[in-house]
C-alpha cells in the first residue's frame, strides 16, 4: 500500500470508524484507492505546474514543479482520501482528534480555493488561445 492509501486508511479509522468497519477488505480497498490517488496527483500536478516559463532557471522550475506537487497532494487528500463530512463520526473526544477536524476543514477550504484558481487559469488559457 502506498502513502496515499495508508493516509486514507488511517484517516477513515480515525474519523469514520463505523464506515471503515463496513469495508469488506480494507487492505485491498485502500491499496486500490492509494493507486487511484497517486494517478490523480500526477495528473493534477501536471495541470498545476503548467508549461515551462521562458527565462525560467533550473531552480525556479524545480520550485514550480514541487509546489504543484504539494498543491495537488493537498487537493487529492481532501477530495479522495478523507471521508465525506456526512460519513464522519460525532465530534472527536480528545484534543488531538479535534485538531484533525480543524485541519480537515482547513484542507476543504484550501481545496475550494485551489479549484477556483485552477478554473481561472484554465479560463485565461482559453482566452489566450482564442486571441492567437
Amino acid at each position: 500500500m502506498n502513502t496515499y492509501g495508508k493516509f486514507a486508511q488511517d484517516t477513515w479509522k480515525t474519523l469514520a470508524p463505523s464506515q471503515y468497519a463496513l469495508i469488506p477488505d480494507p487492505e485491498a480497498w485502500f491499496t486500490d484507492l492509494g493507486k487511484q490517488a497517486e494517478t490523480a496527483v500526477v495528473d493534477l500536478m501536471m495541470q498545476l505546474e503548467g508549461p515551462d516559463i521562458k527565462g525560467e532557471t533550473y531552480l525556479e522550475k524545480v520550485g514550480r514543479i514541487n509546489a504543484a506537487k504539494r498543491q495537488a497532494e493537498e487537493i487529492i487528500r481532501a477530495e479522495m482520501l478523507t471521508p465525506q463530512p456526512e460519513d464522519q463520526e460525532a465530534e472527536p473526544e480528545d484534543e488531538e482528534e479535534s485538531s484533525m477536524g480543524v485541519y480537515l476543514e482547513y484542507m476543504h477550504e484550501v481545496n475550494v480555493l485551489h479549484r477556483e484558481a485552477l478554473e481561472d487559469l484554465h479560463q485565461e488559457e482559453m482566452e489566450r488561445d482564442m486571441k492567437r
